[in-house]
């Protein structure tokens, strides 16, 4: 069965593996990447439900175990009626080496279902969620997997399977991460993802132009209107920069009249969202909805942002970015960028080079969600709740060191020419990747 989002994601990996000196280096890793590309287990199950008539309703629900090398398994789950293998394994897979580039103690992993929150009551989403989990809780735990929020799984879902696991299992442990604050869950969580971004892109702009610039007087494109989206808006407006457009399934809402978004208009945006209504009930003056459209060719900027799903930036959408003078594209959703969008980037970073368009991949710019889950899972094991600011913090640290890490490993193994920056998807994919292979040699998962 074809698996396409899994290929591109594989062969995106392998292409910056072979193109940089690390087989040259150690031919053994060849070996190594054909072990890894294999999950260690994928579990798929049925999940049968009864909407709010009385009528049985079946679902397909799975969870794909890639890699548990470095830590439990550990990744999102999502409910989308797109949901399938393909798309599971691509993401347990870049999960994997996003999760090593945090430098804690975590495997990679991904699962969900196709079931479709929209046009569900409360009531039908809860019985869903209780019959999602009673399957689930027979192949997750702390120690073993350790799942999280994906699209369509909030800290409300999150709470209803906590609840029917703890139940089930007659057992309180930190098996999901994204909880409450009161039982469980970590402060800056929420936001973790969004402002990761910014702290990783504020590292770019640093490097770029020598500590002389920031995100102040910077103008942003932002795709997506979810969770990520809005923190990272919020974090972005924070740092002095302008957030020009943000997005959702149906359309792209634009600022217009050299206007942007308020913290205000990105509150009412989250408020649309909990009531699951369009982006096209906050129109207003300032504002244009274009229905069917992305914002990357309809805005000006310096910085996009793209935070909603995979493939959301084609080869021609990333050339007009790139003509219009944009210097920064960094991914706040996981593969936003086709590989063609990712050639167009990489070539003009060759061709221009310190005048260039500089890409950072989500494995790396996108960590922070999943490197706070981390610290979630800490704090669970420790019985223990850190301050806001200490978890910023802690955030803050890790993105600098997936940063640093990137920037090292790029130059180490894809020597940039002079003048030329280092190669972010590269650096990420090799450092990643690395990691990942040499805690599974140690352990006998290759030779």
């Amino acid at each position: 069965m074809a698996e396409p989002e899994f290929e591109q994601a594989y062969k995106e990996l392998v292409s910056t593996l072979e193109n940089s000196s690390l087989f040259e280096k150690n031919p053994e890793y060849k070996k190594a990447l054909e072990v890894a590309a294999i999950p260690e287990r994928v579990i798929q199950f049925r999940v049968r439900w009864e909407n709010d008539k009385g009528e049985c309703q079946v679902n397909k629900g799975y969870r794909v175990q890639f890699n548990s090398a470095l830590g439990p398994y550990k990744g999102g789950l999502r409910f989308h009626p797109t949901v399938n293998l393909s798309i599971l394994k691509f993401l347990g897979f870049e999960q994997v080496f996003k999760n090593a580039l945090t430098g804690l103690n975590m495997g990679g992993g991904k699962g969900g279902a196709d079931f479709d929150p929209k046009g569900k009551s409360d009531n039908e989403i809860r019985k869903f969620c209780v019959a999602f989990m009673t399957e689930l809780s027979k192949h997750i735990g702390a120690d073993t997997d350790v799942p999280a929020g994906d699209i369509g799984v909030s800290p409300r879902e999150i709470g209803w399977m906590f609840g029917t696991y703890r139940a089930i299992r007659n057992r309180w442990e930190g098996v999901l991460t994204g909880k409450g604050g009161s039982w469980g869950g970590s402060l800056i969580r929420p936001e973790a993802t969004g402002y990761g971004l910014v702290y990783y892109v504020d590292h770019m702009i640093a490097y770029a132009s020598g500590g002389k610039e920031s995100f102040k007087g910077k103008t942003v494109a932002i795709s997506g209107s979810g969770n990520v989206a809005q923190y990272a808006a919020l974090k972005v407006i924070e740092l002095g920069g302008t957030v020009v457009s943000l997005s959702d399934s149906k359309g792209a809402l634009i600022a217009e009249d050299g206007k942007s978004f308020s913290p205000e208009d990105v509150n009412a945006i989250a408020a649309l969202k909990v009531q699951r209504k369009s982006l096209t009930d906050l129109e207003r003056h300032s504002f244009k909805y274009l229905a069917g459209a992305r914002p990357w060719t309809h805005v000006k900027v310096d910085i996009a942002l793209p935070c909603a799903t995979q493939n959301e930036v084609s080869g021609d959408e990333a050339k007009a970015l790139i003509e219009s003078g944009a210097k920064f594209i960094a991914e706040g959703s996981n593969m936003g960028c086709t590989q063609e969008a990712i050639d167009a980037f990489e070539a003009h970073r060759k061709e221009k080079k310190g005048e260039s368009i500089w890409y950072a991949p989500g494995k790396a710019a996108n960590a922070g969600g999943v490197a706070v889950s981390g610290l979630e899972m800490a704090q669970n094991s420790a019985r223990l709740s850190w301050t806001s600011e200490e978890v910023d913090e802690k955030l803050k640290g890790i993105m600098k060191a997936c940063f640093d890490n990137c920037l090292e490993t790029a130059k180490e193994y894809i020597t940039p020419a002079e003048g030329e920056f280092p190669s972010l998807v590269a650096g990420a994919n090799v450092a990643g990747f690395k990691k990942v292979a040499a805690a599974m040699k140690d352990q006998g998962d290759w030779w």
